[in-house]
């Protein structure tokens, strides 16, 4: 099988958090976004919280608007947040079990526990035409469960691998080469995302058997501050497209 380059979705929370700390509209999220796309990234990851410290309900529809890549909304599926996928459409839906007051994403779905659950959503968002893909932690089990329950993807959470890179990269990622592996044999697509950065990106890449996407955004938009936001993309999908290099 040949090795499917990973593409790369940036998240705009960020960029999101800066322009609320001050009011207004600097800066422009929208704008941003279309930077980004035009820079190189193959997506948008945006993960609106019920408390809106970043991104706000009401910035999606813009996004989805002008956007010419895809649209990827991660959240906890809350009646609210089923209600604005739907309304928006985009072209993945990742589900996060955060609860309300979580400061970021720190674990994956028990999907055997929540399993009719999950299942009714995602049938509702197939319904809808949007892909979806599940955060799960390297556990070749809930591999299975995703995929019992009609996942498109799973989205591999990757904290644990940043945490122990460099302790011993190799036992780091291999949980989640396992995971790819049984993703393969399931017929599920595989993304991942949750610290990944310039120095353990690449290791990461050339491990699994296959990779579709990665979803970054505080180590990009901070690298960005000291390379700027075309150089740090660069940088990051290099490391997706030529990860021997690194």
């Amino acid at each position: 099988m040949e090795k499917v380059i990973p593409r790369l979705s940036v998240n705009i929370n960020k960029i999101a958090l800066i322009r609320n700390s001050r009011g207004g509209n600097l800066p422009d999220l929208v704008q941003m976004a279309l930077d980004i796309e035009s820079y190189g990234a193959a997506g948008i990851t945006v993960h609106p919280r019920p408390d809106q410290r970043h991104i706000r309900y009401s910035d999606i529809p813009a996004l989805k608007s002008n956007i010419r890549t895809e649209l990827n909304i991660e959240g906890y599926p809350s009646a609210d947040f089923i209600a604005l996928v739907l309304r928006n459409v985009p072209a993945q839906v990742t589900l996060v079990p955060d609860p309300p007051d979580t400061l970021t994403s720190d674990q994956g779905w028990d999907i055997v526990k929540h399993k009719d659950f999950l299942k009714d959503i995602v049938s509702q968002f197939h319904t809808a035409g949007i892909r979806v893909s599940i955060f799960i932690n390297a556990e070749p089990a809930m591999v299975d469960a995703a995929a019992a329950i009609g996942a498109d993807r799973i989205e591999l959470y990757t904290g644990p691998y940043a945490h122990d890179y460099d302790s011993d990269r190799l036992v780091a990622v291999s949980p989640h080469v396992a995971c790819a592996a049984r993703a393969i044999e399931k017929n599920i697509e595989v993304n991942a995302g949750h610290d990944l950065n310039l120095k353990n990106l690449a290791w990461y890449s050339q491990s699994l058997p296959v990779l579709h996407e990665v979803s970054i955004g505080h180590a990009l938009i901070s690298d960005a501050l000291y390379y700027g936001y075309s150089n740090a993309i660069h940088m990051y999908k290099d490391r997706l497209i030529y990860p021997e290099l690194y």
